[in-house]
């Protein structure tokens, strides 16, 4: 989950000031103080820390917020607006040149996760509706060339490379010719990395940049690494100039420190985030979204824009009326069920739902191999089974369980869950057409 430790420890502490009726200053900087240690663990650089704890608090004590109705509301708005200040405030796109070719160039240091981005980041602009070209520019990484042709095949996107024999800025110079060649409007150059930042590094990638001169240098950088990937920034930044970071391994991070700190130190933007292994897995960063998920305001613009990339609108309105005719199968139930595994970790998709709470997922098993399992135990029943569930008895229930790889009391729980859901909807059919019958005569 993204920032849980930060999210968890920032919620309590607001949720305390949002159930007092009045606030002292002295119940501001008490929040403050648990605020900032939050912050402190969750390795966000000090300087960082100071001077959003000092702004937050400066906000929060005026008049404007202590003398209105809902003071503590006031301060986590305060908060919200700060943290969206220090991510960078709004939305920073790539700059997609509309005449020739656009050249973005990934850099970092190797196990970044640079190679797999340039996919990922490929697919998401295919999507957008480019032409994108990926150029294998790594030929010291054993292997890198073979991982970036696996990686473009598997989302249909062309590859130029020209073995490890030649010299990377030669190789980048031949890629944008095959990319004008075959009408491709992107071309993203995958470079080379080392385990550390050395001189033979940068004078590789300062070469590539006075030869090429990309439209955007893009920064990748492990978000695991905390105050190390804050400083790897500033050291790339000052020696390239850096258009933007890329945020890999964040749904790893549960601290979040280098989110909060990298925009701030380098004054560079976080323009996208990787969240996920799949080459699905990649969001444009936008601070307002995130400051709202850390704060448990949920995040429903990403929620809408990945069911709409995901959902067949034909098939959700065949689903609709499904349900109000309350023709719910188990084939509906595996339909939602690819759906909601299409968009990505079960986990990440609840922290967009406004007021949720990371702590209520304790206890709860919603890991995504549950979603394996069910779908499994679901295949493995027959046509009729699917369709009319209530005829699964006992011998069936072994039957399914041992086909499915799983325990007759996974299926059992499964056939239960399934039968509250029925109920629950049947309700709500009820419910509305009581309210379709019903005549008010005050109206």
């Amino acid at each position: 989950m993204l920032f849980e430790g930060l999210a968890h420890k920032l919620q309590e502490t607001l949720r305390k000031l949002k159930g007092k009726g009045k606030l002292s200053e002295a119940d501001v900087k008490q929040a403050m103080r648990e605020v900032k240690l939050a912050l402190l663990e969750a390795d966000v650089n000090f300087k960082v820390v100071k001077d959003f704890i000092n702004s937050v608090t400066e906000r929060a004590v005026g008049q404007e917020v202590m003398m209105s109705l809902t003071p503590g509301q006031q301060v986590i708005k305060v908060v919200n607006e700060a943290l969206t200040e220090l991510m960078g405030k709004t939305k920073t796109d790539i700059n997609i040149s509309s005449k020739d070719l656009t050249v973005l160039m990934l850099v970092g240091l190797q196990g970044s996760g640079k190679t797999t981005t340039a996919g990922k980041l490929a697919n998401y602009l295919k999507k957008q509706g480019h032409s994108p070209l990926l150029v294998a520019g790594d030929i010291y990484r054993p292997a890198a060339i073979k991982q970036l042709q696996i990686i473009g095949e598997k989302a249909e996107i062309p590859v130029f490379a020209m073995g490890d024999k030649n010299k990377p800025v030669n190789i980048i110079k031949r890629s944008l010719e095959f990319a004008r060649s075959k009408g491709l409007n992107i071309v993203i150059i995958d470079t080379a990395g080392r385990l550390h930042i050395n001189d033979e590094l940068m004078e590789e990638l300062k070469e590539i940049k006075l030869e090429v001169e990309p439209d955007e240098i893009l920064l990748v950088v492990d978000a695991m690494t905390g105050q190390d990937a804050v400083n790897i920034a500033q050291t790339f930044n000052y020696q390239l100039s850096l258009d933007g970071v890329i945020l890999t391994k964040l749904d790893g991070d549960t601290r979040g420190g280098a989110a909060l700190s990298i925009k701030a130190v380098t004054n560079c933007p976080i323009k996208f985030i990787g969240v996920g292994e799949k080459l699905e897995d990649i969001e444009p960063f936008h601070p307002d979204r995130m400051a709202s998920r850390i704060l448990g305001m949920g995040d429903v613009l990403t929620l809408i824009e990945k069911a709409q990339v995901n959902i067949d609108l034909e098939k959700a309105k065949e689903f609709e009326k499904r349900l109000k005719n309350q023709q719910f199968t188990f084939e509906d139930f595996l339909e939602q069920l690819q759906y909601v595994k299409e968009m990505g970790p079960i986990s990440h998709i609840m922290e967009m739902i406004p007021g949720f709470n990371s702590g209520k997922l304790k206890g709860l098993n919603v890991d995504d191999k549950e979603l394996v399992k069910i779908e499994a135990i679901i295949n493995s029943m027959t046509k009729q089974e699917r369709m009319d569930p209530s005829i699964i008895n006992g011998s069936r229930r072994k039957r399914i369980a041992r086909g499915s790889g799983t325990k007759v009391q996974d299926v059992n729980r499964l056939l239960k869950q399934f039968f509250q859901t029925k109920k629950i909807i049947k309700q709500f059919g009820e419910m509305e057409k009581g309210y379709k019958k019903r005549k008010f005569p005050f109206f």
